[in-house]
């Protein structure tokens, strides 16, 4: 059994990751609401502000619910089914308000092609991890339904990962349009590359069987 201040770390180290796009998040949000423009003003945004509140509010609900999720105690007590539905949901919006901004707002200047398709690439596979971990939790595949799971959070949580790559990329390299996609593509490796240490490790095989 693992004791309780062993299982806290590391949910605790995925809200701490995320914790920078979260409050790049609740600034954009507070701007949009009229209040002050702490955060660069982004005209993509003031012509239908919905789809970015749906965005910020559906990724700090999956960040912040989803790590609870990796806490064995709260699973032991029931958490874990009642917040899972809640998690999938907030985890769908994410992805779908991910794929809308990407397809019918200009894109960020000093951003490309490269970055382009990465959003749609990422936005659909993160959907599509989501329903496949819905749909292995109702054949009681549990082990398959984790591994989704760990996907479907590790391509989100890409965003605070991309804090780090983007700084690393620009501090090596310079910056520019190539960098800066480059360097975006980056967190989501590194990301879905620890997730699938994760996964292996748990013993989780490619058709979802306990070794």
């Amino acid at each position: 059994m693992t004791s309780p201040t062993r299982a806290w770390p590391a949910p605790a180290a995925l809200v701490a990751l995320g914790t920078i796009p979260l409050v790049a998040g609740g600034l954009r949000l507070l701007q949009l609401a009229g209040g002050p423009a702490v955060v660069a003003a982004d005209p993509r945004f003031d012509a239908g502000p919905l789809p970015v509140v749906a965005h910020i509010v559906g990724a700090a609900v999956f960040v912040l619910a989803g790590a609870a999720q990796f806490v064995p105690a709260l699973r032991r007590r029931g958490w874990h089914r009642r917040a899972g539905r809640v998690v999938v949901l907030a985890g769908l919006v994410v992805a779908a308000s991910a794929l809308w901004l990407t397809l019918f707002t200009p894109a960020k200047a000093g951003t490309g092609d490269i970055l382009f398709v990465l959003r749609l690439a990422l936005g659909s596979a993160q959907a599509a991890t989501l329903v496949l971990g819905v749909a292995a939790a109702h054949r009681r595949d549990l082990a398959a339904h984790g591994a989704w799971m760990i996907r479907a959070y590790a391509i989100a949580l890409a965003a605070g990962t991309q804090t780090v790559t983007i700084g690393v990329g620009y501090a090596l390299f310079g910056t520019g349009v190539l960098v800066t996609d480059l360097a975006n593509g980056a967190g989501w490796v590194l990301n879905l590359a620890v997730a699938e240490w994760i996964v292996r490790r748990r013993g989780v095989t490619p058709a979802g069987a306990r070794r």
